[in-house]
């Protein structure tokens, strides 16, 4: 009978069965009603990708029906809120990039559905949506009736497990195998031993040694054939292509060997290559996995939050401390680390760092609210249900609403010379077999194969992920955190450093403060600290730790305006703590010393004074960042310290007083726009603007929640002192990845001058392929250790010269 494709999804349909609409035709109707959202909503562009990229749609009506009981649906979600939802939904059928097209527009298809997002490695869609309007149900209905029908198992929601991928230990298990024996089988051959025995079984022993070969050469070397495949189809060639082809003519003639007895073949070779390739792959995969895992779980970001103990005392302590029952304190401002019940009265959340929507949610007494979402006016507490997951803080550091648009030098060369590849190393590959072919025919096939072999990006491409990682994992243990390995290079194109002062190069816990004004009743002082309980200002901050224990009161409207300071009312008294003019200061009486005034009732009291204690080393720091940087300072507060400052820091600093957050971000800006790459460190509160308009936002963090996507990195300030080590290491990271770009392209060269030559059999050519993946990994471990251990032996002898 005749056939025909489906234009949906491409299987061949027979002619009786048939299905025609707008003139085309498909083989069941679940293709016609896909074809015909697609066109209903302006979609038909889809089939332009690739011919047919569909898969066939499932009937699936009833399957989900589970999907309607909320508390189910309660256990997939990530968030959930009364207008947005979330959920990461697994794809099996996600495979090219029609795929992940179609599925980041699911919002055109279904209304309700706000954005959605694929990441391709993983196989998920993660989708963000409004139940007021669309159920998670019928989202799922959705993707099934266009194909991309989800994984959902209710079985693990409780216990979440991740099944670990064995293959690849299984496939290097049989190679090995078969490699063994069949080394152990060719002995004889290898002698060339003449012996009555050997030689009458000589075929019986050379078909065994086939046989061995099989579950090597069709199950090994499976994932190279698959990959080879699927590349040619997108005409993308990749260097699995080479490699399958060497595997494959290597098999071919090896077996015409053994038919027409012109010899033992190559299975020996083709084994051992498959196996040590696999070896190879293996060892990168336990490379990448080892840099994830320092990642995720030891590059800890140094973020605290107050816990409330049982006697009521308040204690500072890291997020991952955090257990399940524990009673949190939260201030304005602050990330909230843990999903948790709210025990205050009311509060409002932004949960802009979750849904990139910077619409504050209110929520009552008992409401349960989820981690990500930032506390905005007056503190609260909170009961935690989970304790932290260090790795969704970093899934919502590393949100890509928040990410900067940088282009990576390094990525592009590699990209570039990757894209050339496989293509120059075919043209070669052909180029020499047709050359030796007239002259030894053994050897042109040993030449074709070596040359396939011998040469790989994988080690070029290696390089750059490698020396990062590692400096990523370096940087983490000093207390340094970066976002993406994508900051290490922006950091080594810095050229010129701008500090905030209060709270970056002061310190917060050393300054002397002291009062001038009237004095203050007991009640007062009780407003007092109580309103500065719910500030994260770091001069709110020192004046609450400062203030007597006396008691605590309640309070309401409570309001922080970012460059002034702090209103709120406590049992009907209005209370300002601020800046001069917030607190109705007369602007004559106005001194020059970094303060906070106080008012109640509209009674102006006083002010507290701040002799500001700069941080250990600074001086130092400056100095030696002078010679290779332009360093300027902004500060919100008046010229009070510029004397001071004057002689502490270098000659030609830049120092600017009386800026606000936005003049701040207008300064970056015009640097930026005079050329400059621009660093700015920051306390990442007041910052927030400069750090995202900068090159490099580097927050300082001194044991409060500033955990910010406005920031590119994250410096414990006890680290402070080592500002210059880190952009140094930065520089040293990139001299690595160019060292190790030479030092793969020297291989590539070297292997292939053998390899043309005919001086390199096929087996030693796998044997050198995993080895120089293996090379160019040590190589830049190793630097890139060297180089961190030097830097930190020269930083400290420069500081004991100058004790």
């Amino acid at each position: 009978m005749d056939t025909q494709n489906c234009f949906h999804c491409g299987l061949d349909i027979v002619k009786e069965a048939e299905i025609v609409f707008d003139a085309k035709t498909f083989c069941c109707a679940g293709c016609k009603t896909v074809y015909e959202i697609f066109s209903l909503n302006d979609l038909s562009c889809y089939y332009d990708f690739e011919k047919s990229p569909g898969a066939s749609p499932q009937d699936i009506k009833g399957k989900y029906d589970f999907l309607e009981n909320e508390n189910i649906v309660s256990k997939l979600l990530e968030f959930q809120e009364a207008t947005t939802a979330i959920v990461s939904l697994s794809i099996p059928h996600i495979h090219c990039s029609s795929c992940i097209w179609i599925l980041e527009n699911l919002q055109r298809l279904q209304k309700g559905i706000s954005s959605s997002q694929v990441n391709f490695p993983e196989k998920k869609v993660r989708i963000i949506y409004n139940p007021a309007e669309v159920s998670l149900s019928t989202i799922v209905y959705l993707l099934g009736s266009i194909g991309y029908e989800p994984y959902i198992s209710l079985e693990n929601y409780e216990t979440p497990q991740t099944k670990t991928d064995r293959s690849l230990t299984y496939k290097l298990g049989v190679a090995f195998f078969c490699f063994g024996n069949i080394m152990l089988l060719s002995f004889p051959e290898y002698f060339e031993v003449k012996e009555f025995w050997l030689d009458n079984y000589k075929p019986f022993f050379r078909w065994l040694i086939f046989a061995l070969s099989l579950p090597s050469f069709l199950y090994s070397g499976s994932g190279y054939y698959v990959s080879a495949y699927k590349s040619i189809r997108s005409k993308m060639l990749n260097i699995d292509v080479p490699i399958a082809l060497g595997i494959i003519v290597m098999f071919i003639r090896s077996v015409v060997d053994i038919i027409f007895d012109y010899g033992s073949g190559f299975f020996d070779s083709l084994t051992g290559l498959i196996f040590f390739m696999l070896l190879g792959k293996m060892f990168q995969i336990k490379t990448y996995s080892f840099l994830s895992f320092e990642r995720d779980f030891k590059s800890y970001f140094p973020v605290a939050v107050t816990r409330i103990n049982v006697d009521s005392s308040e204690e500072s302590v890291p997020v991952y401390d955090i257990q399940k029952g524990d009673r949190l304190l939260i201030r304005n401002q602050e990330l909230i680390p843990v999903d948790g019940i709210l025990m205050s009265d009311n509060t409002a959340i932004d949960y802009s760092f979750v849904t990139g929507e910077a619409i504050p949610i209110n929520k009552k007494s008992g409401d349960k609210i989820f981690a990500g979402g930032k506390q905005l006016g007056k503190v609260i507490e909170m009961e935690v249900l989970f304790s932290v997951s260090q790795s969704y803080l970093t899934q919502l550091w590393s949100n890509a609403v928040f990410q900067k648009k940088v282009t990576q030098k390094h990525k592009s060369i590699t990209d570039a010379i990757s894209r050339y590849f496989t293509v120059v190393l075919l043209l070669i590959a052909f180029a020499a077999f047709g050359y030796w072919i007239f002259i030894d025919t053994n050897k042109a096939f040993n030449v074709f194969t070596a040359i396939l072999i011998v040469a790989c990006p994988c080690a070029l491409a290696l390089t750059a992920p490698f020396t990062l990682g590692n400096i990523l994992r370096i940087a983490g243990k000093q207390k340094f955190y970066l976002k993406n390995a994508l900051v290490i290079e922006q950091l080594a194109k810095v050229d010129t450093l701008v500090f905030d002062k209060t709270g970056t190069i002061t310190s917060n816990a050393a300054s002397n403060i002291f009062y001038e004004g009237k004095p203050f009743t007991e009640a007062n002082l009780v407003r007092i600290k109580s309103v500065l309980r719910g500030s994260n200002h770091p001069l709110s901050r020192m004046l609450y730790d400062l203030l007597p224990e006396i008691g605590k009161i309640t309070i309401s409207e409570f309001e922080e305006i970012t460059g002034k300071g702090i209103q709120a009312r406590v049992v009907g008294s209005l209370v300002k703590i601020g800046s001069a003019a917030f607190a109705g200061m007369p602007e004559e009486q106005q001194s020059l010393q970094t303060s906070v005034h106080i008012q109640i009732d509209d009674v102006y009291f006083g002010k507290y004074i701040f002799k500001n204690q700069y941080r250990e080393g600074l001086k130092l720091l400056f100095k030696s960042l002078h010679k290779k940087y332009q360093i300027k300072v902004l500060s919100g507060d008046n010229e009070g310290e510029k004397t001071a400052l004057k002689k502490l820091l270098p000659a030609g600093t830049e120092l600017v007083f009386n800026q606000k957050p936005e003049q701040k971000l207008e300064f970056i800006k015009k640097l930026q726009d005079s050329g400059k790459n621009v660093m700015m460190v920051g306390d990442g509160l007041n910052d927030a603007g400069a750090l995202a308009q900068s090159d490099v936002g580097v927050s300082i963090s001194e044991n409060v929640n500033v955990f910010s996507p406005a920031c590119d990195a994250i410096l414990e300030a006890g680290q402070f002192q080592k500002l210059h080590y880190f952009l140094k290491l930065s520089k040293k990271a990139m001299k690595v990845i160019k060292m190790s770009f030479g030092l793969s392209l020297l291989y590539n060269v070297v292997g292939l001058s053998f390899a043309i030559t005919g001086h390199l059999n096929p087996l030693i050519a796998a044997i050198l392929m995993p080895l120089s993946t293996i090379t160019i990994v040590s190589f830049v471990t190793l630097m890139s250790n060297y180089y961190a251990r030097k830097l930190e032996v020269m930083s400290y002898e420069v500081e004991k010269l100058c004790e």
